[in-house]
């Protein structure tokens, strides 16, 4: 079946049986390229069998009607609610029934028990009652979304609204479905009776029905997200592969909201699961990172999000965020908000949201916080900050291959972010002075972006119980008036204390590729102060960042600073 039929005008045809389709779609099959079966639709001249659709009722309260997608989704969430009241009702009353529960929670069961997701009856007789032979035996039934007393239970297996019947073509429906092809040859006697039976509820039958149009190369007339969403849930029941791709494409081509693309990666597990479904729910967790990327311009939006959203937003690489260690405070805030219980929170953080933090770009100062921190398992706590360590110590090119191993990988710590302040390497020592050395890499794309007049900043550090940070510069030489490169050590405000603090910069370069010293001094810094070499290299920025720059070792400047508080 070719996509482009399904663009072609063609009127819908009428379901009723009382349908004058035999002789409409006669006179228009010549016309029809040979993958166009829009002619044989309800034709019984070209069918084998009888489809009986039993409506059901929905039991739908006033005002339930969805007219857009987050009528939608609040529609689909009370159905789910009721359901899973409904199947409590039924097993506290001791009663089994079998029913179809399209919107469980419990999705990894559904997709288990997959045959159970779509009923199809086939009408037969039972021995000794040739008075009815029109009569069904054993009919499961679809759970209804309404009232779950006794008499509604009853009424929703029982009570049929009407029964709409097609002609169908098992040929052409098994060809497009599984469920239809074991339905047709299932080698039981019920397989090759002419009449079936399928019981779907009255919200349902629109999109069944676009569901059989589209079988047979008609296009569908949904066209709002809630209308596509219903026959994307038709077609995974139904098991038609083709029509979820469609309406997956279809959906992508709307535009998106964060509402849509939330609603999208709430999908039944079934669905989310298949393949046709992947690039709709991958678009869905690009807008959602795109859109929340200055996560701290978004922070309440986000800690309102869903689990589905907060992993879609902390699993980008570009997200905009001081440091790892804020990413470390937000996921930890966002499960304590959304699981208020201690044993909860720590299953969500263990099984879900530790992955989203890569520890092995956190300060060791906030590493150490990770350890002591109640609401991780303290297995969990202790492997992950290992890890952490264990990394930070490694060489740089083995770095560069542990990120390149998991690049493509569901679990990318080991990639570095677009942190707003650069992650560092720092040593610190008590004897025989307080001391710290302090490394910072700056790759030459970022370097680049900084001309005319940017900067960047490191992360904070801490020597003697104050906190600093490095900063690089791209500025205007004062005396040659000629942009260069420049680096800072500034200290962060904090109440009125001072100290003197000796310090040296120094940079690798070729051909030693060894640390040269390129500037040292000493200097008194009380809160907010900082102190630095405009130009650290003696060059103008244009030589600095040239290709035969011997500063940048395979891309990337490698600066280090010392820090000495001498009592």
């Amino acid at each position: 079946m070719k996509e482009s039929n399904r663009e072609t005008e063609v009127p819908r045809m009428n379901p009723s049986p009382n349908s004058s389709s035999d002789d409409s779609s006669s006179s228009n099959s010549s016309s029809r390229s040979d993958s166009d079966f829009a002619f044989a639709f309800n034709n019984s001249n070209f069918s084998d069998r009888e489809l009986r659709i039993e409506i059901l009722p929905d039991f739908k309260t006033p005002g339930d009607g969805c007219t857009s997608v987050a009528d939608w989704a609040k529609n689909r969430k009370r159905r789910r609610r009721d359901c899973l009241k409904k199947d409590a009702s039924e097993a506290t009353a001791g009663r089994i029934t079998i029913c179809n529960f399209p919107d469980m929670d419990d999705d990894a069961a559904a997709y288990e028990n997959r045959n159970l997701e779509a009923v199809a009856m086939v009408e037969v007789s039972p021995p000794g009652d040739e008075a009815n032979p029109g009569r069904v035996a054993a009919k499961p039934c679809d759970a209804a979304a309404g009232d779950t007393s006794d008499a509604a239970l009853e009424m929703d297996c029982s009570t049929v609204l009407r029964v709409e019947t097609l002609h169908i073509s098992s040929l052409l429906l098994a060809a497009k479905s599984p469920f239809f092809s074991k339905l047709f040859s299932n080698g039981m006697r019920e397989s090759e009776q002419r009449h079936v039976t399928l019981r779907i509820h009255a919200s349902e039958e629109a999109a069944f029905i676009d569901l059989l149009n589209f079988m047979y190369s008609m296009p569908l007339t949904a066209t709002t997200p809630a209308a596509l969403l219903d026959v994307l849930m038709a077609a995974d029941k139904f098991e038609v592969a083709s029509c979820m791709r469609y309406c997956s494409k279809l959906l992508r081509n709307l535009p998106m909201t964060c509402e849509s693309a939330l609603l999208y990666l709430d999908l039944p597990l079934t669905v989310l699961m298949a393949g046709a479904v992947q690039p709709l729910t991958d678009a869905a967790k690009q807008f959602l990172a795109t859109h929340y990327k200055d996560v701290s311009r978004f922070q309440d939006e986000v800690l309102n999000l869903p689990l589905a959203g907060i992993e879609a937003v902390l699993s980008s690489d570009d997200l905009q965020i001081a440091s790892e260690d804020a990413v470390y405070d937000l996921v930890l805030k966002w499960a304590r908000i959304h699981y208020p219980k201690l044993e909860d929170r720590r299953g969500i953080l263990s099984s879900q949201l530790e992955r989203l933090i890569r520890f092995p770009f956190m300060s060791c100062r906030k590493l150490k916080k990770v350890l002591s921190c109640s609401d991780f398992d303290p297995e969990v706590s202790s492997k992950v900050v290992l890890e952490a360590l264990f990394f930070k110590a490694e060489v740089p090119y083995r770095q560069r291959s542990l990120a390149a191993e998991g690049a493509n990988s569901a679990h990318r710590r080991f990639l570095e972010r677009a942190y707003k302040y650069r992650p560092l390497k720092v040593v610190e020592f008590e004897a025989p002075h307080q001391q710290c050395i302090v490394y910072l890499d700056l790759k030459r794309e970022e370097c680049a972006h900084l001309f005319p007049s940017g900067r960047v900043y490191s992360q904070a550090f801490h020597l003697g119980g104050q906190g600093f940070f490095l900063s690089a510069h791209c500025n205007m030489d004062q005396q040659s008036s000629i942009h260069c490169f420049g680096l800072f050590l500034g200290m962060q405000e904090k109440g009125s204390v001072s100290f003197t603090v000796e310090y040296e910069f120094a940079a690798r370069s070729k051909p030693s590729e060894d640390y040269t010293s390129k500037y040292k001094g000493s200097y008194t810094f009380t809160g907010g102060k900082a102190v630095g070499y405009r130009n650290l290299f003696g060059i103008p920025w244009t030589v600095f960042v040239a290709d035969e720059s011997p500063f940048f070792i395979n891309g990337v400047l490698h600066l280090r600073a010392e820090l000495t508080i001498r009592r």
